[in-house]
């Protein structure tokens, strides 16, 4: 039982999120970094495989930006995510990916106040309950 484990583990290192799961996978190197790239719609997904020791987003970023423009053939307008699953907007038709970056971006922020102090409605543990609302 527990020699499958190892096996297990490795296998979700290339696991695609929930949106891109159908999408096929393919794999680019680009500057020394390996990516699982998956395109679907305006969006694309790049997972970092390689085990590079704390990097930071920055050239990660880049590299990741590179690595979809070649898979999907389309300009990528932006590049969110961290050093491990990056998600990039693509600019193949560019009023798509134009509005799905001001609705990404322009989210309009909450203001909260507390109104509780710590509150436990059933199992689980004890939280902080807010009042937010739309700025």
């Amino acid at each position: 039982m527990f020699r499958w484990v190892p096996l297990l583990w490795l296998a979700a290192c290339s696991t695609a999120s929930p949106y891109f799961g159908s999408a096929p996978a393919t794999r680019v190197a680009v500057d020394g970094n390996l990516f699982d790239v998956r395109v679907r719609g305006n969006l694309a997904e790049a997972v970092r495989l390689d085990m590079q020791y704390a990097p930071r987003f920055g050239p990660i970023r880049h590299r990741a930006g590179v690595a979809m423009a070649h898979v999907s053939g389309c300009p990528v307008l932006e590049v969110l995510g961290d050093a491990a699953v990056a998600t990039g907007v693509l600019g193949c038709n560019r009023a798509d990916g134009d509005w799905l970056l001001r609705t990404a971006l322009a989210t309009p922020g909450y203001d909260c106040i507390e109104v509780s102090g710590w509150v436990n409605r059933g199992p689980g543990p004890d939280y902080a309950e807010f009042e937010c609302s739309p700025r």
